[in-house]
């Protein structure tokens, strides 16, 4: 079917969906006119703050940083407090507020990537130094935690992620072994990392190794999970682990 014919269809389902089953905005209340926006309005998503390739962000961890330095020294930029994080680099579409964090609750209750979310995170992942990875790999809730919700959204997030890209996904040879406690808000970043230690572990060394894997998660808080999850890959001889998540707090 030629793109023409199927914009087409799509501008008359979202006609339709307005109608019969109109979605308020998460932000500001007014209808969402598209599917492919989710739970947030076109011109929300507009008017969101997503970071840019000209942003000053700690060349390993992502976070926002005050430096002012030519394009050319950002790969120098460093926050000083992810050093011993095991993995190389990690980025976010953005901070975790308005479109992005509405997202990511929203995907907690039902497993579905709009377009606009999925959009934000391709052009992270084609950014340097992500764009080295060969292999997606998400973050992996505790069996019983995963039947509770009924899906781990960061595998929904990887599976939308490996078919707009074409990069290999392995949803299984990452595990999580320990049914740890719920990371809660006020708990500081050695209470998530102790919290983490040893809850991870590969099935299947030798399709790690050599490999070059995104991590994918929905939030960096502290970065303890994917910090513990790429010690444990590195473990087993992957080359690098980079980490991709939808929102930094």
């Amino acid at each position: 079917m030629l793109p023409s014919a199927i914009a087409s269809i799509d501008g008359v389902y979202d006609s339709v969906l307005a109608l019969v089953y109109p979605h308020a905005c998460a932000i500001c209340s007014l209808s969402v006119e598209s599917r492919h926006d989710g739970v947030a309005c076109a011109a929300c998503w507009a008017s969101s703050k997503l970071f840019a390739d000209e942003d000053a962000l700690c060349w390993k961890c992502g976070a926002v940083t005050e430096a002012i330095v030519r394009d050319d020294r950002r790969t120098s930029i460093r926050c000083g407090q992810c050093d011993a994080d095991s993995f190389k680099a990690a980025r976010a579409c953005g901070l975790y507020d308005g479109v992005l964090r509405a997202s990511v609750l929203a995907l907690k209750r039902e497993p579905h990537v709009g377009r606009r979310l999925l959009q934000a995170m391709i052009q992270v992942q084609r950014r340097a130094p992500l764009a080295d990875a060969d292999l997606i790999v998400p973050v992996p809730l505790h069996a019983k935690r995963e039947r509770e919700r009924g899906h781990n959204q960061a595998a929904v997030l990887a599976r939308a992620l490996a078919r707009a890209t074409g990069l290999e996904l392995d949803e299984h040879v990452l595990v999580r072994g320990l049914h740890t406690e719920r990371h809660r808000a006020g708990m500081d970043a050695r209470a998530r990392r102790d919290s983490v230690a040893g809850a991870f572990d590969v099935r299947a060394p030798k399709q790690i190794s050599g490999r070059r894997v995104l991590l994918i998660d929905d939030v960096f808080t502290t970065g303890a999970t994917v910090s513990e999850c790429a010690a444990v890959l590195k473990s087993v001889g992957a080359a690098d682990v980079f980490v991709l998540t939808v929102a930094r707090a």
